[in-house]
């Protein structure tokens, strides 16, 4: 059967939700750090439960658009809430465990191999990786580049052509694992700091201290809030009328 037919995607009703959010923040010109409107109060003016709601500050959060402050509401990270299309969120949902899998597998060999085989410019080319990752954090980015150049510069260090062709061949969904994790809250100065004891074993030549530090560092890098989010876990409902205008369900 041709792909054109395949069964039509029935909408969310919270991408509905997010739409609407995205409209609000843009009329409302609200920028960073501000806070949006409660979710009780955005479940009673949109018509929907609050559970629709939840789910949509949920995705807002998965991609790093927004911050939920336990007891004190949700805020704007940037000026935007252009959110990824939900299906391009489920699709890297699905391929991300197996990326992980094999950054753990391969990185840490790599840097036993690094410990083992790095030179003088090897590790002058680390260190520089760290000092740019640490300017990009402190202008207020996460840090992408400097992670990339880390990365790289400990699987140059490996002399190994082999595993490095492999890295360079994933180096797609490389890039998505590395910008998933560092947009988690608190992540990017986490992930530096670990950057630098893989680089105090390298430098030591402990190859067996630089592999365990690259493995913490790697299980880190696997803790986002992508894969603890179900996609299909959603309300279909409007709000019930009988919550007396609370914008709850009985449900909630």
């Amino acid at each position: 059967m041709s792909d054109a037919l395949r069964p039509m995607a029935r909408p969310r009703l919270y991408e509905q939700v997010i739409d609407r959010l995205r409209e609000y923040v843009a009329q409302a010109r609200l920028g960073a750090g501000d806070k949006l409107p409660a979710e009780r109060d955005l479940a009673q003016q949109l018509g929907v439960s609050r559970t629709s709601v939840k789910q949509a500050i949920v995705v807002l959060q998965v991609q790093g658009l927004v911050e939920a402050r336990h007891g004190g509401g949700t805020y704007l990270v940037g000026h935007t809430l252009d959110a990824e299309p939900v299906e391009q969120l489920v699709e890297r949902r699905q391929r991300l465990p197996d990326v992980l899998d094999a950054r753990e597998a391969v990185e840490t060999k790599l840097a036993e191999l690094a410990a083992q085989r790095r030179t003088k410019v090897d590790l002058d080319a680390i260190s520089a990786a760290l000092d740019h990752m640490r300017e990009e954090i402190a202008a207020g980015s996460y840090g992408v580049e400097g992670d990339r150049r880390f990365h790289a510069a400990v699987t140059a260090a490996a002399r190994s052509d082999i595993l490095a062709e492999f890295m360079n061949s994933i180096a797609e969904r490389i890039t998505e694992s590395r910008t998933e994790s560092l947009r988690q809250p608190g992540r990017p100065s986490r992930s530096l700091t670990q950057h630098v004891a893989i680089l105090d074993a390298i430098s030591l030549g402990d190859g067996r201290r630089a592999a365990t530090a690259m493995r913490r560092h790697l299980r880190t890098v696997a803790k986002v809030r992508l894969l603890s989010w179900n996609p299909d876990d959603e309300d279909d409902g409007r709000r019930d009328e009988d919550d007396g205008g609370a914008g709850g369900d009985a449900r909630e």
